[in-house]
């Protein structure tokens, strides 16, 4: 039999923030390996465009129009995937937001705002996913893939970024417990470490010239990051390849971080 690690067929995956950037190219490279994908997100039109996109690989594919920083909406929307494509093999908790400000001028309110969305959400996603596969666990069908977007913002000094970057860091602490905790029933939980990637968020920077030449120009590989550039770690995390992977942080950022 060929050795086939990388084939996800039979495997189903959901993708939070899934309709554009990082989660759109995680998503798409899940299911052109195979799978069966839902994709979250707020935007019907982007939700539909990455529908047809996804569709495009052969798979089934589902778009929720999710708002994550709703708990309610998190649980119904991981029950709906559950009863829509019948299992999570793998769950993405990809959705996040920015959003900064000189530290002597932050509110309370833009502190929850991102906290909320980047770390509450992460741990209703997990909980709710989890929960389907400690079930399933204990039926006898062990296994199942928790992975998480963080940032190198998590391990760099972010500047006028302290809620995004608290958020970023305490994900990776999540992540370690729920390796732990969840390894009996074959669960794995890792951490994804984006550097400057290409995406609405980062849509000011890539048109400011200053930025793009002291940041940017000290990225070893010189150039932004894409969303596609997130497709292989998808995939090699959502499959048996990562069977004995968990509990670990891996950053993507064309070598930024170490240059």
């Amino acid at each position: 039999m060929a050795f086939k690690p990388f084939d996800l067929t039979g495997k189903v995956a959901v993708v939070t923030g899934g309709n554009s950037g990082i989660g759109l190219g995680m998503a798409e490279g899940l299911a052109a390996a195979g799978a069966d994908v839902a994709i979250w997100g707020r935007n019907a039109d982007k939700n539909a465009a990455a529908l047809e996109r996804l569709k495009a690989h052969g798979r089934r594919a589902e778009a929720l129009a999710v708002d994550v920083s709703d708990e309610a909406a998190v649980v119904d929307a991981m029950a709906e995937s559950l009863a829509r494509l019948g299992r999570i093999d793998c769950c993405i908790a990809n959705a996040g937001v920015g959003g900064g400000a000189p530290l002597t001028e932050q509110t309370t309110e833009q502190w929850r705002k991102v906290t909320t969305v980047n770390l509450d959400a992460v741990f209703w996603t997990f909980r709710e996913a989890a929960k389907h596969m400690v079930a399933r666990a204990e039926e006898g069908d062990k296994g199942g893939s928790l992975l998480v977007t963080s940032s190198v913002s998590a391990i760099h000094g972010a500047p006028q970024n302290q809620a995004y970057a608290a958020t970023k860091a305490g994900v990776l602490a999540m992540v370690r417990g729920t390796a732990v905790e969840l390894a009996r029933h074959g669960i794995r939980a890792n951490a994804v470490l984006p550097g400057w990637i290409a995406t609405e968020m980062t849509e000011r920077l890539q048109k400011w010239d200053a930025f793009n030449e002291k940041a940017i120009g000290r990225v070893p590989m010189r150039r932004w990051g894409e969303g596609e550039d997130f497709a292989g770690i998808a995939v090699y995390f959502a499959s048996d390849a990562s069977t004995f992977h968990t509990g670990d942080s891996v950053v993507i950022d064309g070598g930024y971080s170490i240059f």
